[in-house]
């Protein structure tokens, strides 16, 4: 029983005591006096009474009642009833209420108990009233019994009752109710307590059943019906998640309601913080408070509300929530949240089902006020069930006895539940009000309730209905019948009888004062009954107290499928699987599942299937594997890891715990390394969260396992820490439940045991985790104190626990925060002393919770230390050890395939290649697999930089990417800081990007030390920008490879890339003293200067003039005999004998040509005085002295004066070149024609110089050379060029193509006069004027700005708008951006790639060069001669020179015709390959500009709209444009003639001084290999003769060039051939790995193999297959040139004969008899040899003769190798010739034979000699025409007995015995030639 009031309380108004015009509350009397010895009486009622403040009335107001609650410090709760009338004030009083004496003067009067009547009316004006309250106070809510009661008294009092007033209070105090759910209230008597005041009254007290459900009377459904549904569910989560919320009424008793009413709602929670239903306007500062509060205001008090930033204010009156902008409410998880809305709504609003109904129902029973306020609050109860459904599995039982302590693992409740990332779940499982919910409820052993109920044994029911409106709302209402019936359990003997005071009695004038009431009487009652219920049993709950029901397991709230890794049984056998062949040892099958399993283990199922297959694995807490099983366990457990949150809500750290600690690896004797050490970086282990819920679930196993019968007990070590066990087995809470049933009964010894048995078993398990948190927070090289938990956790645990912070941790805390991680700086933190902290301060928590005593937690305290400790030492043998292991996880390092005299400079780093974004070339959008990142090493060689590698996928197999590009290359490199696809650790990386479109995105592997990458990146550099162009590969090469002559000092066998270097210095040396001694006579470096073994042969070197100054070269000097062997040199230049080819004279007018020649070759630049950067020779209008040229030069930059190149065949018309103009020059000429100055000066004279050399040139042109000098151009139309013209491939009928509208004005600056045509093709030869001039200057615009050309000049000016070279390095930065990004794309797929292609200009500046070109090939088709004057005359003048020549002649573009072309308008007229290529550190800063590859940009363009025009094929074109800038070749090294012949390169390229292996010239590397394969043959090639090509030239015409994007990572770049070839394939039987041989099937990845190899086309195939089966014959293979030469001549053939004189087949072509074959010269490697060959395999004789190379050669022409016969057998002529040596070699007689069986001419020493000297192959001779006699001809031999045999390599002088033989031998040649 219990008292119904513990206090009666009279306040009355006082006046205040500062003197202000409040008045406050003063006590009068308190019943009883003393306070009740459980119950002090609470403080600060008089401020609750009155909550607006004490204050005088004017008049009389009704009595008003509400309940305050006050909170005492014990967190208990009193019920304040509060009855507040009005009584009249005294006149004294009301005169000096504000005095002292005045209060004692009322004083006095109490006292005497004598009350002064007024004696005025109540009417009187003026007159005041004072409030006085009533008040109760009890610790029961029995609001409707204080009203009564106090309305009572009043009415006593007011009615003046013959009752007394002390006896009603009296009985009142006294009065006492049953306890809720007291014995479960068996009788009406005990349940409902009827009492009475004495009064003639009767009230019955029901007794709610169970106290634990709160009462709420109608205050539920009165807050919906003020607020609506959203807002109460606002204010619903946001006192659940622990935000402010305020209440303002003009109603007190509507504020007490409205708080009751949203505290029922929180059932089961219990709401614990400030709660204050009213409060007194006094202590409104209590709103500021930090905590959270629900607090109800008067309305009046709005206005001092208004500034709280952070507290929501619900306004009962105005019906509206207000949420700041600060606050975010979270709102309950979906479904829940619809749902609730839903219900809500049909309870609330019955009628909203119906509203549409056609037919309603005519009445709707609405439920009372009261029912609809249970309704509403079982809404919320189920809303509570399906929230915390199966909560209980989620407890752990850390004690049982002396008292049960209990723990929530909120993760896995979170987990289970599927809300990981749910707010408002997150918040409500943090708050306060479920930390008591926890302690409360987890109790295993108690009194159950409703809640308990529904969620034992609703679930199902609630998951059924979910979707059933009418079947839930069935629920609902059951649900609220009982909650009703809890709080009305009898209604039937609910009657009241009190009496009440007469309506208006308060406006009565009452008869007195309230009466001062006798403290004695009152006392006296008190005492009685108090003595009366001693000796009466004490009060004792009966409470019936069960085992609590733990409902079905946990579901997730809202089935979702967790996308892509929904786990099929599929993905789980497929793991299951895996980890069965890494235990039976079959480790290929593993690797070939792994990939899967990784991908699987996404899943939360696969996860946790990973975790239970691996237990099954371990014995006796250990497993020892070996390396391999141990990679592949470490790696699936830190892909399980890797998604795991801090929290690990999935329960999978905790389950691998257990298995990181077993599973092990011997490393060496006595040294195991476990799996912990392999998984450690990984944030879940730096979680205090994470470790508490382990170590709870640990010890609640343990503990369990103590009171089960060791029989029941089967799984004693149920390490997996769930709280879940078996279904046939008992849970820990059963087992806890039990004990505490037990535990009344058992014994104090026992009781005490049990206590310390667990005690034990919690301090066991702290040592324990104590061990497992060092295995897992000790890295394995605790040297390293860069921690990555250490950043990641570590030193933020202080703050990460949510749990109370004791004592001893918060100093510690303190000490550490003094930095921003947390811990002190890093290099001083000693990462022992960080772990130890966080050890100590997780020890110290769960030490506390769990009750261990002080002793044992001091020993602990000392222990942790020594454990980290001990663990360190472990590691540091672990570390040690697993250093020294060969790294077997790792790929074996796969060594490069190095060119010969290729030398490894720095051996492999081992690095990840990431991808960089170019995805088609790994897979992507082409196909296959993804290639990147790939694992390996990064090689740097003298030549190239290499990385070779595995892809770190394992589905990829066992594919090998390499990518290289040579060093010199390299255009930027770049450092940037990467995660390493494996570990994602962050490493340090680097960037290559070449220019040979390649790309390097390297990170280093932990390995690889930042010295190392440091080392790496400096010998990059060194190799990049040697000092010298000596110190390029393709100088380094041939040193150490030439051999054959004795040398100075002994030869170094293999030098090194040291001796190297020291080689180098030593030459720098000797240069800086060569410059102090060579002064008079300028000697080039021999070659002992050359950073090469030194040699004695000095002959090749050339005499040049040390005084370089123009000024000192007299042009007409006499020829030095040294100067006559230059001469003789410069003669077997290319351009001279292109020279000759077009008739654009020889060296000597006095030889044979005759003077009316037009032009002649001027030797006036053969010492390279007047222009160092063009050639020796140069030809010049034959009317032109030479020293004239000088004076000419000087118009020109670089002194590059304009001359002749080109002559067209058929209109005569030249092609010259020139540097751009000086100030002065034509530009001056045009300015000052007309008005010649009288002294003339020098540049005056140059001007005149020129304007005599340009009119000669002019002169030159037959068809100018008439007196009129003019022609107009009428007769060609468009019929007749198109006669000589060929328009792009594509062809269109009536499309005659143009350079399109802007061509006139832009090229030509003045307007088009023809139509503007389609696709950029030239429009008709008549578009620049209806008058040709003789000569198009064709001139930079800005150069010749504002000129008029005077009409009668008979040249003119074409100023046209070029762009830079600077412009050229910017757009090709940009294309290589574009086509090689360097970093995967944001939005990829081709847009991207278009918009940055556009975005480089690059097509752009090709469709200009081919623009001009085509303009220019116009004017010179249509007789003009055309001077290309462009910026200094060797960038974009050599391309435009260059383009023309190919498309006007069609020499040009066969094999040896390209190769001349770039020898001569390139290399001899000095485009500056070194600067544009920045080969040496000089060139550094001007960086890579792609002069060159532009050109040969413009060609494939070409190539490609004329596909049947060239002889080489496409990959000749990109050969040359990698070549070029690879300096494996000295072929484009250096600027200039000139500075190769300084360094003695120009003439070893004739064959006489050159090493035997290396070549050393492209062109002979690219004769060798074309001998052997038809790579850089077009089979497309059938040539119509005198073709002009004119292709399109827009934009929109033109093709990426497939050099820029494609990419072989099989090989690496396919362009080095020896390399690219790769080893041969074994046959099919022979394979290794044991697949079926009969398969001839291949998998080609396009993105991976070299396409045209793997699959070559059929011609090729068809050659290859020919070889094969000669050579399976027995037979040499012969070569695919004569084959594919005997197959055309077939054809020709059989289409004569068949009448078809068209190309109706490729092969039938009409190109000329004698230009049938490549003419390329190669010779054989060994019979039998196939396609893929070794360049160096031929091995000369040492033979000093001219042919020397040739003598060593085999049969060069298997045509006929069926006749086996004697060489004598084949000799079709014979006879003694003269034949000239190669350069600076005599004339010497020879036995030449003539073999027209073998298409040969072989020599010998002399008639009977066997052994054959050399062989000319009739195959590559040109022409055979009659010669001149040189210098050491044999004198007596007449002039007309000499003739030349002109090759495609070079012209042979013969001279034979007299005329007529000469003429027999001419004879016998040219029809061996025919016949063939």
């Amino acid at each position: 029983m219990a008292r119904l009031a513990d206090y009666f309380v009279l306040v009355a108004f006082g006046p205040h005591p500062r003197g202000s015009g409040e008045g406050q509350g003063q006590i009068l009397q308190r019943f009883p006096e003393k306070d009740w010895e459980d119950n002090p009486f609470p403080q600060g009622i008089e401020l609750f009474c009155q909550p607006s403040g004490w204050q005088l009335c004017p008049e009389r107001n009704p009595p008003t009642f509400f309940v305050a609650v006050l909170t005492d410090i014990n967190s208990e709760r009193h019920y304040c009833a509060c009855l507040t009338f009005w009584e009249p004030v005294e006149p004294t009083q009301e005169a000096v209420c504000t005095t002292e004496d005045a209060v004692e003067r009322e004083e006095e009067a109490d006292e005497g108990g004598q009350v002064r009547l007024l004696t005025t009316t109540s009417a009187q004006a003026g007159q005041l009233f004072a409030p006085k309250t009533l008040v109760l106070v009890s610790r029961l809510d029995h609001a409707e019994v204080f009203r009564n009661s106090l309305g009572l008294i009043y009415a006593i009092h007011v009615e003046g009752l013959n009752v007394s007033l002390e006896n009603v209070i009296g009985n009142l105090l006294t009065c006492t109710v049953p306890l809720a759910g007291g014995s479960q209230l068996d009788s009406v008597e005990e349940g409902a307590r009827t009492i009475s005041l004495g009064a003639g009254d009767r009230q019955v007290i029901q007794t709610p059943l169970a106290d634990s459900l709160p009462i709420s009377r109608c205050s539920v459904a009165l807050l919906f019906r003020q607020l609506g549904i959203t807002n109460v569910l606002s204010l619903f989560c946001a006192a659940l998640t622990e935000h402010k919320v305020l209440f303002l009424s003009r109603s007190y008793q509507r504020l007490a309601d409205a708080c009751r009413g949203l505290l029922a709602l929180l059932f089961p929670l219990r709401y614990s913080f400030t709660y204050v239903p009213i409060l007194p306007a006094q202590l409104l500062e209590v709103l500021s408070t930090p905590t959270p509060f629900i607090i109800g205001v008067n309305a009046a008090f709005q206005a001092e509300t208004q500034e709280l930033l952070d507290v929501i204010v619900a306004d009962l009156d105005g019906g509206t929530v207000t949420v700041p902008e600060c606050v975010h409410i979270p709102p309950l998880p979906e479904p829940l949240q619809s749902q609730t809305h839903n219900v809500l709504s049909m309870v609330l609003d019955p009628e909203l089902e119906l509203a549409d109904l056609a037919f309603p129902p005519a009445t709707t029973s609405t439920p009372s006020l009261k029912m609809q306020d249970k309704e509403l609050r079982a809404v919320f109860l189920r809303l509570f069930a399906q929230l915390l459904q199966g909560y209980r599995w989620c407890l752990h039982i850390v004690r049982i006895h002396p008292e049960p302590v209990i723990r929530f693992h909120k993760a896995a409740f979170l987990g289970q539940r599927g809300l990981v990332e749910d707010d408002f779940l997150l918040k409500v499982l943090e708050g306060m009000a479920f930390a008591g919910f926890v302690s409360e409820r987890g109790v295993p052993y108690r009194p159950t309730d409703l809640f308990d109920e529904l969620v034992a044994h609703e679930v199902a029911r609630m998951r059924a209905d979910e979707n059933h409106p009418q079947r839930v709302l069935r629920h609902v209402q059951e649900l609220a019948e009982q909650l009703y019936k809890n709080e009305n359990p009898y209604p039937a003997v609910a009657m009241h009888k009190v009496q009440r005071p007469g309506e208006a009695s308060h406006l009565r004038r009452p008869p007195r004062p309230f009466p001062r009431l006798d403290e004695g009487t009152v006392q006296w009652i008190v005492d009685q009954a108090a003595a009366k219920m001693q000796g009466a049993p004490p009060a004792v709950k009966a409470e019936r107290r069960t085992t609590v029901p733990s409902g079905p397991p946990m579901t997730a709230i809202l089935e979702r499928c967790s996308g892509p890794h929904v786990n099929s049984a599929r993905r789980l056998e497929v793991v299951r699987n895996c980890i069965s062949y890494v235990f039976e040892g079959k480790m290929l099958e593993a690797k070939k599942l792994l990939p899967a399993v990784l991908r699987a283990l996404k899943g939360r199922a696969a996860r946790r299937c990973l975790a239970q297959e691996l237990h099954l694995h371990v014995q006796q807490n250990r497993a020892v594997l070996d390396h391999q099983q141990f990679d592949f366990v470490v790696r699936m457990m830190n892909c399980c890891l890797q998604d795991c949150t801090s929290l690990d809500e999935h329960g999978i750290a905790a389950a691998l715990l257990p298995l990181v600690t077993a599973f092990c690896r011997k490393l060496s004797p006595g040294v195991t390394q476990f799996a912990y050490s392999c998984v450690q970086e990984h944030v879940v282990w730096s979680t205090p969260q994470f470790w508490e819920a382990m170590f709870y679930g640990d010890v609640q196993t343990h503990i369990r396992a103590l009171y089960l019968e060791p029989s029941e007990d089967q799984a004693p070590s149920q390490e997996v820490g769930e709280a879940s066990s078996q279904e046939d087995q008992r849970s820990a809470l059963d087992v806890a439940s039990e004990q505490r049933r037990l535990w009344p009964t058992l014994s104090r010894e026992k009781q005490q045991e049990l206590v310390q048995k667990e005690e034990s078993t919690v301090f066991s398990q702290a040592i324990h985790y104590a061990n497992r948190m060092s295995y897992l927070l000790l890295p394995l090289d605790s040297s390293k104190s860069r921690l990555l938990r250490e950043r990641a956790g570590l030193g933020d645990l202080e703050s990460a626990s949510n749990s109370l912070v004791t004592n001893s941790m918060a100093g510690s805390m303190a000490e550490s925060y003094d930095t921003e991680s947390g811990f002190e700086d890093a290099e001083t933190c000693d990462v022992a002393g960080a772990v130890v902290r966080f050890i100590n301060r997780f020890v110290d928590k769960v030490c506390t919770e769990s009750g261990v005593t002080s002793d044992h937690l001091k020993g602990l305290h000392v222990m942790v230390p020594d454990i980290v400790q001990m663990h360190i030492e472990t590691l540091e043998a672990v570390h040690r050890e697993s250093k020294r292991l060969p790294p077997i996880q790792k790929p074996k390092l796969l060594r490069p395939r190095l060119l010969p005299g290729e030398e490894c400079v720095l051996d492999g780093l081992r690095v990840y290649l990431l991808p960089d974004g170019r995805e088609e070339g790994a897979g992507g959008g082409a196909g296959g697999p993804a290639l990147f990142p790939a694992e390996g090493a990064v090689f740097l060689t003298t030549y190239r930089v290499i990385f070779t590698g595995m892809p770190t996928d394992p589905l990829v197999g066992e594919q090998v990417v390499v990518r290289s590009f040579p060093v010199a290359a390299l255009t930027k490199e770049k450092r940037i800081s990467v995660q390493t696809p494996v570990d994602q650790l962050l490493q340090d990386g680097l960037q290559l990007r070449s220019c040979t479109f390649q790309l390097l995105k390297m990170a280093f592997d932990e390995e690889v030390g930042s010295d190392s990458a440091e080392l790496f990146r400096k010998q990059l550099h060194k190799l990049r920008y040697p000092p010298d162009i000596r110190g390029t590969f393709a100088f380094t090469l041939g040193s150490t490879h030439t051999s054959g002559r004795p040398s100075r000092v002994a030869k170094d066998k293999g030098p090194s890339l040291r001796t190297l270097s020291r080689n180098l210095v030593k030459n720098a040396k000797k240069t800086m003293v060569r410059q102090y001694v060579t002064r008079k006579k300028y000697n080039p470096p021999g070659w002992e200067q050359r950073g090469q073994p030194p040699y004695e042969d000095q002959e090749d070197e050339i005499s040049v003039s040390e005084e370089l100054e123009p000024s000192t070269l007299t042009p007409s000097s006499a020829l030095k005999p040294s100067d006559r062997m230059t001469m003789s040199s410069l003669v077997e230049r290319a351009c001279c004998r292109d020279y000759q080819r077009l008739g654009l004279g020889t060296l000597s007018s006095s030889l044979s040509r005759a003077k009316s020649e037009a032009f002649r070759i001027s030797p006036v630049n053969r010492m390279y005085a007047i222009c160092r950067s063009y050639p020796g020779l140069l030809i010049v209008p034959q009317s032109i002295q030479d020293n004239a040229l000088q004076r000419v030069s000087r118009c020109y930059r670089q002194n590059r004066f304009p001359v002749v190149c080109w002559r067209s065949g058929r209109s005569k018309a030249v092609l010259l070149r020139s540097g751009g103009l000086h100030g002065k020059g034509v530009v001056g000429l045009f300015k000052a024609q007309n008005a010649p100055s009288p002294g003339q000066s020098q540049a005056d004279s140059s001007s005149l110089e020129q304007e005599k050399y340009l009119q000669a040139v002019v002169s030159s042109m037959p068809r100018y050379a008439d007196a009129s000098g003019r022609n107009t151009l009428s007769g060609f139309s468009s019929a007749h060029m198109g006669s000589h013209g060929k328009r792009g491939s594509v062809r269109a009928s009536g499309r005659s193509g143009g350079l399109g509208a802007d061509v006139g004005s832009r090229l030509a600056d003045r307007d088009v006069l023809s139509p503007p045509q389609a696709n950029g093709a030239p429009p008709d030869p008549g578009f620049l004027r209806p008058q040709r001039a003789a000569l198009y200057i064709i001139g930079d615009k800005a150069q010749l700005k504002g000129l008029r050309p005077d009409p009668l000049q008979q040249w003119e000016l074409v100023p046209i708008e070029v762009f830079e070279a600077r412009q050229v390095k910017a757009s090709f930065k940009k294309l290589l951006k574009a086509c090689v990004p360097g970093c995967p794309a944001t939005d990829p797929g081709p847009a991207s790639f278009l918009r940055s292609l556009e975005d480089s200009e690059w097509l752009t500046q090709i469709h200009k060069l081919l623009q001009i070109s085509v303009l220019v090939v116009e004017l010179l088709d249509s007789g003009s001669s055309v001077l290309v004057s462009l910026e200094d005359g060797w960038d974009i003048t050599t391309q435009v020179v260059s383009l023309v020549q190919l498309l006007s002649d069609p020499f040009y573009r066969t094999l040896e015709g390209f190769r001349l072309l770039v020898e001569k308008e390139w290399l001899s007229f000095g485009h500056r390959f070194s600067h544009r290529g920045a080969h040496t550190l000089a060139g550094q800063s001007s960086g890579f500009t792609p002069v060159f590859l532009q050109f040969l940009d413009c060609v494939y363009q070409v190539h490609l709209q004329f596909p049947m025009e060239f002889e080489f094929s496409q990959f000749y074109l990109k050969f040359l444009g990698y070549h070029h800038a690879s300096r494996r070749f000295r072929t484009f090294l250096l600027d200039s003639d000139y500075e190769r012949i300084e360094l003695g390169l120009l003439y070893e390229e004739k064959g006489e001084r050159r090493g035997q292996l290396a070549c050393r010239s492209v062109w002979e590397y690219v004769e060798r290999l074309s001998k052997r394969t038809p790579v850089f043959y077009n089979y497309m090639y059938a040539p119509e003769d005198t073709e002009v090509l004119r292709p399109y030239s827009n934009v929109s015409n033109l093709k990426v060039w497939d050099f820029y994007t494609e990419e072989t990572l099989s090989e690496g770049p396919p362009y080095d051939w020896e390399l690219a070839q790769g080893p041969p394939e074994p046959p099919e039987e022979e394979r290794p790995d044991g697949g079926a041989p009969q398969s001839r099937r291949r998998v080609v990845w396009p993105c991976y193999d070299s396409r045209p190899r793997v699959q070559p086309d059929a011609i090729s195939r068809l050659l290859e297959e020919l070889q094969r089966l000669e050579t399976e014959l027995g037979r040499p293979p012969e070569r695919w040139k004569d084959t594919w030469d005997r197959v055309k001549a077939a054809q020709r053939l059989e289409g004569r004969i068949h009448g078809r004189g068209t190309p109706s087949s490729l092969l039938v072509s009409s190109v000329p008899h004698h230009r049938r074959s490549l003419g390329v010269y190669l010779q054989e490697g060994p019979v039998g040899s196939t396609l893929s060959l070794s360049l160096d395999s031929d091995q000369s004789s040492g033979s000093t003769t001219s042919s020397s190379r040739q003598a060593a050669r085999r049969s060069t022409s298997t045509l006929y190798s069926q006749f086996q016969t004697a060489e004598s057998e084949n000799r079709s002529y014979e006879g003694t010739l003269y034949k000239k040596g190669a350069f600076m070699k005599p004339w010497k007689a020879r036995w030449f034979v003539l073999d027209k069986t073998k298409h040969q001419l072989r020599y010998y020493d002399h008639r009977v000699d066997t052994q054959c000297k050399g062989v000319i192959d009739l195959a590559e001779v040109e022409a055979v025409a009659p010669g001149t006699p040189t210098m050491g001809a044999p004198k007596t031999v007449d002039e007309k007995a000499f003739f030349d045999v002109k090759t495609t390599r070079r012209v042979y002088n013969f001279c034979a015995q007299d005329v007529p033989s000469a003429q027999q031998w001419v004879d016998r040649i040219q029809s061996c030639l025919s016949d063939a």
